[in-house]
């Protein structure tokens, strides 16, 4: 039995810090996993400039309320759930996540957890296992299901790799030139069309 192992940001929704640092004026948080590979030193990093500009959970939270799925996502994800199970592993934080996931009519998410004091300062962060996405695929495989994933940034070359079939979506040029034997895919249709005939 295959489940599918989805990223959420870049692949179902936009990249939520991207949004937060157009909304804010602060580049710097324009930087992603698609250019720093290392999750802690990135949200390390993220966690700084917010503490600079005084920014905390409430600020990002009311970006994310006006975020959408990108287009054609949830109707993708709706017949992909017909099909099979399907996971979206993130590296994000359920307090992020939420919102989008109703939008998405809430498939099932494993993500981390944000540590917010009482004056909503973002202090820290939980991560639910180390490589979250690596172990959650190799967890899944040990009871027995057959993995397909995918993603677009570095830290989704992990579950990629240790899928039984994996593929990289929207992803970067430099990715798709490292990771040659890697399908990408660019749109839904297309991709669709290739997890239909691993899951006929």
């Amino acid at each position: 039995m295959y489940i599918v192992c989805l990223d959420m940001e870049g692949v179902l929704v936009p990249e939520i810090w991207i949004a937060f640092a157009n909304a804010t004026g602060i580049p710097e948080l324009k930087k992603t996993t698609r250019d720093e590979p290392d999750y802690n030193k990135l949200m390390n990093y993220r966690l700084n400039i917010l503490r600079e500009h005084g920014l905390g959970l409430k600020e990002i939270q009311e970006v994310i309320s006006t975020i959408d799925p990108m287009e054609g996502a949830k109707e993708f994800l709706d017949e992909l759930r017909s099909m099979c199970q399907v996971i979206i592993i993130s590296d994000t934080f359920t307090q992020f996540a939420s919102p989008l996931m109703k939008k998405l009519d809430w498939p099932t998410l494993f993500c981390n957890s944000l540590e917010v004091g009482d004056n909503g300062e973002i202090t820290g962060f939980k991560m639910r296992v180390e490589k979250s996405k690596l172990s959650t695929v190799k967890a899944l495989k040990s009871i027995g299901f057959e993995i397909i994933a995918g993603g677009d940034s570095y830290n989704d070359l992990g579950m990629i790799l240790e899928a039984e079939e994996g593929f990289l979506f929207k992803s970067t040029e430099q990715i798709k030139k490292d990771y040659p034997d890697l399908p990408a895919f660019e749109d839904y249709d297309e991709l669709m069309k290739y997890l239909k005939k691993i899951l006929k």
